[in-house]
């Protein structure tokens, strides 16, 4: 177990005060934003009267080589507001004044550098000399404050680490994270869409997409089923009154679609489940002696999503959670928290993850709901599961929500990027609003713990996540085509088709390319769909009743039908099935 550090994080925003310092150099009319560290390095926001080019990059990175070697000192001082407003002022800083007039504080935070001053709450590295290995790595636009209303800037990221290994690391992985792109591979296989006509960050499943959905899917339902879930389906849409209820409109309002109004009452679609979860126990009276319950549903969600920040399947506005509500007594409370984190796992380890790191998240210092003993009790229960897996974790103390703690589970990938899937999320704050409760053991009404979990996190998010792990070699038993026949000649397609037929009775996905085209440039073009096996007959085939087969780009050999089923078959069935 450690405690989270963020001495990384100051790295990386010392460095984007560097390059802040760089661009006055370059741009001396250049107005500033905010330049925040971020999860894999940072950025800063510029108003400039020209667009930065990547021989801009280049010149600022030399600059900031020359302010680094330097060696300039971080210093701290402190200014009342009218004191503050005059260095900004004079250094032709709106953008810096307009935060001045915002955050409304008695005194307020700077940091200089060399001639380089800037409003920052800090902290910061000792000297620019500490920062040994850096990379900027493009420019995109952004609106100040994140709000279209506003001017848009230009954001140039980058990245820094604290020796030139790690940044030739990062750097590697990121090329390999481009060649694994989802966006692009899930074009090239024909997998999914977005397309204007319908609306950034809705997607279109195509067939391919969807066989390999279905397979996800129904392993979900049915390991649900096995673990003791209650499969069911809610709305999508819900009146005001509901939201109200479940706090979303004073809270998540920004974030919900505007309203609809169906006679005369205001309908909105959903941004969560759990209140339609909450109804359906609701409906009904409880006893202890029916706890748990456990709800789930594979339930579609709508979020606004600003365009600027639309990326992919893994930032959309209409996803489909895995979506689970636990609702249980305070005597059951680790049972069901230990329950859910080893299915969480397994969940992951099914799809071929392995690589865990978990981080609990303990109970705000201010602000939250719920009382001491809830929060004692279920950050208990989160620890003793996590240790009992005996996987790395952190503590994110005061970290929570509101309105309980969390674990949250990151996968890591096949090119070393971390992914955050399974949350396991108690809340304090719903049963109270809804009223929720059953009868306990003594007669009396008492009300239930709930915990919101998610398995996958959203059907779309994990699917990009898939395909760039697998960089589209999806396992054959996920694959939508897991096999194609390529004939060399049309003397043989009625063989290859009684193959095809043979094929599909075993209920393997298979397909057939028949096509004029010589038999090079069709074992190439299934390559280039990542068809995990390739069929190949001609009429050696043929007259000996055999197949010759290819797994990938490696030739197999000859084989009976009979005797190549007999050897992979395996692999062409869900590995739940193979266990069953």
């Amino acid at each position: 177990m450690s405690q989270l550090t963020y001495d990384l994080d100051t790295l990386r925003h010392s460095t984007s005060h560097v390059l802040a310092q760089a661009v006055l150099k370059l741009f001396p009319t250049a107005k500033l934003g905010i330049g925040p560290s971020i999860s894999d390095g940072f950025y800063y926001d510029f108003d400039l009267d020209t667009p930065i080019t990547e021989e801009d990059l280049k010149k600022l990175e030399l600059m900031m080589t020359q302010i680094i070697d330097e060696n300039q000192s971080f210093s701290h001082f402190s200014l009342g507001k009218e004191e503050s407003l005059k260095i900004l002022q004079k250094s032709n800083q709106p953008y810096k004044c307009e935060l001045i007039d915002d955050l409304q504080l008695n005194d307020y935070s700077f940091y200089e550098n060399g001639p380089f001053v800037d409003l920052c709450k800090g902290p910061h590295i000792q000297s620019t000399k500490e920062i040994k290995a850096f990379k900027l790595l493009k420019v995109s636009g952004a609106y100040w404050k994140g709000s279209e209303k506003n001017k848009m800037l230009q954001r140039i990221y980058g990245t820094a680490f604290f020796n030139p290994k790690d940044l030739k690391i990062y750097l590697h992985q990121l090329e390999e994270a481009k060649k694994r792109d989802h966006r692009k591979i899930g074009k090239e296989l024909n997998l999914f869409s977005i397309q204007e006509e319908i609306g950034g960050g809705l997607i279109l499943w195509h067939p391919k997409g969807s066989i390999m959905r279905n397979i996800i899917e129904t392993f979900w339902k049915d390991e649900h089923f096995k673990q003791g879930y209650d499969l069911i389906y809610t709305p999508h849409i819900g009146k005001s009154e509901l939201w109200k209820t479940s706090g979303h409109l004073d809270f998540y309002e920004e974030n919900m679609y505007d309203k609809m109004s169906i006679e005369n009452q205001d309908y909105y679609l959903r941004p969560m489940n759990c209140p339609f979860h909450i109804m359906i126990y609701n409906s009904s009276l409880h006893s202890y002696r029916n706890l748990p319950i456990r709800y789930a549903e594979l339930g579609t969600v709508y979020r606004f999503e600003r365009s600027g920040v639309l990326q992919g399947l893994f930032r959309v506005r209409g996803f489909t959670q895995d979506d689970a509500h636990i609702i249980c007594s305070k005597d059951q409370v680790n049972d069901e928290i230990n329950r859910a984190l080893t299915f969480s796992l397994n969940m992951l380890k099914f799809f071929g993850f392995s690589d865990f790191e978990l981080f609990i998240s303990t109970k705000p210092s201010e602000k939250f709901v719920g009382n001491p003993d809830q929060w004692k009790l279920a950050e208990s229960s989160l620890q003793k599961a996590v240790e009992v897996q005996k996987l790395p974790y952190q503590i994110d103390e005061g970290g929570g929500a509101f309105y309980g703690p969390k674990i949250d589970i990151k996968i890591k990938d096949a090119i070393g990027r971390q992914w955050q899937c399974s949350t396991i999320q108690f809340d304090f704050n719903l049963p109270e609003r809804f009223g929720m409760s059953f009868i306990n053991s003594e007669g009396n009404k008492e009300e239930p713990f709930m915990i919101h979990r998610a398995l996958l996190g959203s059907l779309e998010r994990f699917f990009g996540i898939l395909i760039e792990h697998y960089s589209g070699w999806f396992p054959t038993w996920l694959s939508p085509v897991q096999c194609i026949v390529l004939t060399i000649n049309s003397e043989v397609l009625p063989y290859a088709q009684s193959v095809l037929a043979s094929l599909k009775q075993l209920n393997i996905r298979a397909d057939l390319d028949s096509s004029s085209e010589k038999i090079g440039y069709k074992i190439r073009q299934a390559i280039t769909q990542k068809i995990p096996y390739l069929i190949i007959i001609g009429d050696k085939e043929k007259e000996n009743n055999q197949i010759t087969l290819r797994h990938k780009k490696d030739n197999l050999g000859s084989f009976s039908l009979e005797s190549f089923m007999q050897s992979y078959q395996q692999e062409f069935y869900s590995p739940i099935d193979n266990d069953t």
